[in-house]
């Protein structure tokens, strides 16, 4: 079976039962990082991939492959979103009043990164609680520093048919080379600001530096981006304006969703080219 992007025989899963079983004092930490250690599971940076790894051991736990020791912090807990002041005042005019537009990144715990999330908590439908994995977030600001816009790149989706016809690759490749593509989960132009042609300006800067950015923070190139519009709520105008590529609809299913459980909306997939032979990256062949 694969869990977390790595493949478990029923040898690896008796080693894991005689792990805990041997060390019953550990807590669920502990043995995900000596668990990562022993396999030399880790990102490209050569960090412990420990949140992974912790995933993987509650999936077996759920499936009752294993049986892992009491969570020392039970439920999930979402982030504390801080109340951070920022000015409303409607912003509207021409683009060129607001330039330069600045795009920073948002990260850590500092004061960009509890604006990003309480802008997100405040103005986007879905809100922002969390991430999980390999993520980048950026900010856009206008000339007088006002805050104009947020976005997330994350982790991109497990599967979905329409883009993987569209790269050719197949199930190992994928699984192999997803990390290679990221997903624009969260775009938010702030509600008082009103300016034409800005959200295709800002995502074009976002993806000028994306490549970038990303290898920098975690060693490893990127491909392609994805994103999923909600037709419902938007007609993708920006991505259209930003040379994005629509590849069809999806299904219906969740983003990350394996198994056929979860319904969700049908949206437009967008895809970005990051490189000129992507499909080759992400099927192997270079």
């Amino acid at each position: 079976m694969t869990i977390q992007g790595r493949n478990l025989f029923s040898d690896d899963i008796e080693f894991i039962r005689r792990l805990i079983a041997d060390n019953p004092e550990w807590h669920r930490t502990r043995l995900s990082k000596h668990l990562c250690e022993l396999w030399s599971w880790r990102t490209d940076k050569g960090l412990l991939k420990d949140m992974a790894c912790r995933s993987m051991l509650r999936k077996l736990d759920q499936r009752k492959l294993i049986v892992l020791p009491p969570a020392r912090n039970t439920g999930h807990h979402a982030r504390r979103i801080k109340e951070i002041a920022h000015d409303t005042t409607p912003i509207n005019g021409p683009l060129k009043a607001l330039k330069p537009v600045e795009i920073a990144m948002a990260g850590g715990h500092g004061d960009a990164d509890a604006l990003f999330h309480c802008l997100m908590a405040k103005y986007h439908y879905l809100g922002c609680n969390g991430h999980v994995g390999e993520h980048i977030k950026y900010m856009a600001f206008d000339r007088n520093q006002r805050p104009l816009a947020c976005l997330l790149f994350g982790s991109a989706a497990w599967k979905t048919a329409v883009r993987d016809r569209f790269i050719g690759w197949d199930a190992p490749a994928r699984q192999s080379n997803l990390k290679m593509m990221t997903n624009n989960t969260r775009f938010l132009i702030l509600p008082w600001v009103r300016v034409k042609n800005l959200a295709s300006t800002i995502l074009g800067a976002c993806i000028r530096r994306l490549g970038t950015d990303w290898y920098q923070r975690y060693g490893h190139e990127l491909c392609l981006v994805e994103t999923f519009v909600d037709r419902s709520r938007f007609l993708g105008t920006c991505y259209q304006a930003a040379n994005w590529l629509c590849l069809g609809q999806t299904t219906g299913r969740s983003r990350q969703d394996r198994y056929n459980r979860v319904k969700v909306p049908v949206k437009d997939l967008y895809v970005y080219p990051l490189t000129g032979d992507f499909k080759k990256h992400l099927c192997g062949d270079i």
